[in-house]
């Protein structure tokens, strides 16, 4: 007889803010990655300002009787949350839970997908991409690893179609959303937008926000757009097939 072992649960571990908007924001995304695959199991933690905290919910599962969790970092680049903190954090779980840490979610063409997405929302329209020039803002690192894979984005997405596509970066990190919007004006592009390269809303976000002040138009947040969920799903399936194949190798 051959009993197919549960899946792992999946374990959203998202930064945490004051912000009431950012839990808000992480729970509308889990609720999207629920809808899209019913058969798994998604719970969420917060590193820091929000409950439940990842010890907590990591001990109430070991508690249940749960044996394997893929936990993810809802995070879009490998940056010092993904390389230490986490790490840090699952280090100390209970006895008895095997652990997978999947890979953050960036960089992925899906991603880009739905940055355009949050673009069209505000008003742009595909056949506006020639004339427009875009900035791809992100919340910022001081990782050079992260800087270099939001320029690669940016290089990346340029060749669709804008008329340019310049980086910033709300901290850590040279230039500014406002400077971008300026350069891209001073090209000539005949509208600037700015894309919003963050999960949920906050104290960068709103940094971005106030630095697209002169551009025409401004993207939402990433959010829940069902293209991060579908990100966070295939990020989970590449985890639990190595929990797959060790459990094969062990049998």
């Amino acid at each position: 007889m051959h009993h197919s072992t549960p899946s792992p649960v999946l374990l959203v571990i998202a930064h945490g803010s004051r912000d009431p908007r950012h839990a808000a924001t992480v729970h509308a995304l889990v609720r999207e990655a629920r809808a899209q695959r019913p058969g798994v199991r998604v719970e969420t933690a917060f590193l820091d300002f929000n409950v439940p905290s990842v010890s907590g919910v990591l001990e109430s599962l070991a508690a249940e009787g749960v044996r394997d969790v893929v936990a993810l970092p809802l995070l879009l680049t490998r940056a010092f949350h993904a390389k230490a903190d986490i790490p840090a954090v699952l280090r100390e779980a209970p006895r008895g839970l095997r652990i997978r840490q999947a890979d953050v979610l960036g960089p992925s063409p899906l991603l880009v997908s739905a940055l355009e997405r949050r673009l069209y929302e505000a008003g742009l329209s595909p056949a506006d991409k020639p004339t427009t020039g875009v900035v791809l803002a992100s919340a910022g690192s001081s990782d050079p690893e992260a800087i270099a894979v939001i320029a690669e984005i940016a290089r990346e997405w340029r060749h669709t179609g804008w008329c340019a596509v310049r980086p910033a970066f709300a901290s850590a990190s040279l230039p500014r959303t406002e400077d971008a919007v300026r350069e891209l004006r001073a090209l000539g592009c005949e509208r600037v937008a700015v894309a919003p390269y963050v999960l949920a809303p906050g104290r960068l976000p709103d940094r971005i926000a106030a630095g697209a002040a002169d551009a025409d138009v401004l993207g939402g947040v990433l959010g829940a757009a069902p293209e991060v969920a579908r990100v966070l799903l295939r990020r989970y399936d590449d985890a639990a097939a190595t929990v797959r194949e060790l459990l094969a190798v062990g049998a």
